[in-house]
């Protein structure tokens, strides 16, 4: 495996994570500072994803055409841009419109990142790198909810936004000094039409939906149910549902190493399924145990299917595979947009979250059941270099 590929492919994953959750831990002295109510500190989220997911396909097709080694870089820049004018912010639309555009930088990212390990890498070792790419954004995105706060303590809100800008230029820093630079060549298989129409990649979209859309709905509100349901300190609690997350950087690798050693439509119906009985025993919410489990299981659920999900994409459309991945994830961030305030209007309207994650659950069988009939076949892709 080539290590310095990996690892500063996973550095720059880490850095633009960083970056779009970074307003999360601040959003108390934010709201201190300008006098905005928590649907505004909600919009902050609802902006940067937005345009996180409107620039898939778009920058997928520019990292096919010009090649990822290019496209990174420059979106690890935008972003670097983005965050540093946060900083210097001095009303609230300003910290919405420079998150907002700052989403344009990190879906770039997400795609150049993903496109760069099917250029890099092949058979075995392509999963795994995929999937420690996808460890690294999880960890960037934990990791903020840890530092940021220390940051805002240290030098206030504006030095904390500093501090994530410093993590993007560090990343690319490293990107342009040790990255590997394969020739690039472009060779397309299909148009974009036959990316958009393709049946394949819409289900798969809908297996992104039911892992990484659905882990960030659940880990959105399952603090305030772990401390609503239980009475557990917020501390504890966040402590407890931060592990839906974290458990993200074992389980995804994992899943890349198994998708060579299992057929992939049954590791990603398993994975759907384990997420549809975490989230019935999150539903049911009577035993504390039974909830540390489903917590558990519901991390590894959402982790394992990303490095297959993703091959899958890249392996249907060889010369197009930014393009293709793109729109998976473009797919999958529609849970997010749409599931974390449709979960917060039915507990505000039920009083409680049963219902809301009985849905959730649901959605994870019809996804398994979507996941079954995708046709079996190889994961593989190497669209080339690039």
């Amino acid at each position: 495996m080539n290590r310095r590929a990996l690892v500063t492919v996973c550095s720059a994953g880490f850095a633009f994570s960083a970056n779009y959750t970074n307003h999360a831990p601040m959003v108390p002295a934010l709201r201190a500072e300008f006098g905005f109510n928590q649907a505004s500190a909600g919009l902050l989220t609802t902006g940067i994803f937005l345009t996180h997911a409107l620039m898939q396909v778009p920058s997928g097709r520019v990292a096919d055409r010009l090649g990822p080694v290019r496209v990174l870089p420059a979106a690890l820049a935008w972003v670097a841009l983005g965050s540093f004018a946060i900083a210097f912010a001095g009303a609230y639309w300003q910290l919405l419109f420079w998150k907002t555009l700052t989403g344009i930088g990190t879906g770039a990212c997400f795609t150049a990142g993903a496109r760069y390990i099917v250029s890099v890498f092949e058979g075995r070792d392509l999963h795994v790198a995929q999937g420690c790419f996808g460890g690294s954004i999880v960890l960037g995105s934990g990791f903020v909810i840890f530092a940021i706060p220390q940051l805002t303590g240290a030098f206030g809100w504006r030095g904390a936004f500093l501090g994530s800008t410093a993590v993007a230029v560090v990343a690319i820093t490293l990107w342009v000094a040790f990255a590997p630079r394969p020739n690039h060549f472009v060779k397309h298989s299909g148009s974009l039409a036959d990316v958009a129409r393709s049946r394949e990649l819409w289900r798969l979209g809908v297996v992104q939906m039911a892992s990484f859309g659905l882990v960030i709905v659940v880990g959105t509100w399952i603090t305030t149910l772990l401390k609503s349901g239980f009475q557990i300190p917020i501390q504890r609690a966040g402590l407890m549902g931060s592990l839906v997350l974290l458990l993200g950087m074992a389980t995804r690798p994992l899943g890349g190493w198994l998708a060579h050693r299992m057929p992939v439509t049954r590791l990603l119906r398993s994975a759907l399924l384990l997420n549809a009985a975490a989230c019935a025993a999150l539903a049911w919410g009577q035993w504390l145990w039974l909830t540390w489990v489903a917590i558990v299981a519901l991390g590894a659920g959402c982790g394992l299917p990303y490095a297959a999900v993703f091959g899958r994409a890249a392996a249907q459309f060889p010369g197009r595979a930014g393009a293709a991945m793109g729109l998976v994830n473009m797919v999958g961030i529609l849970m997010i947009l749409l599931g974390a305030p449709a979960v917060g209007y039915l507990a505000d309207w039920t009083g409680q979250f049963r219902i809301s994650f009985l849905l959730l659950g649901g959605f994870s069988l019809v996804a398994a059941l979507t996941a079954a009939g995708s046709p079996a076949g190889s994961v593989d892709a190497r669209p080339g270099s690039g």
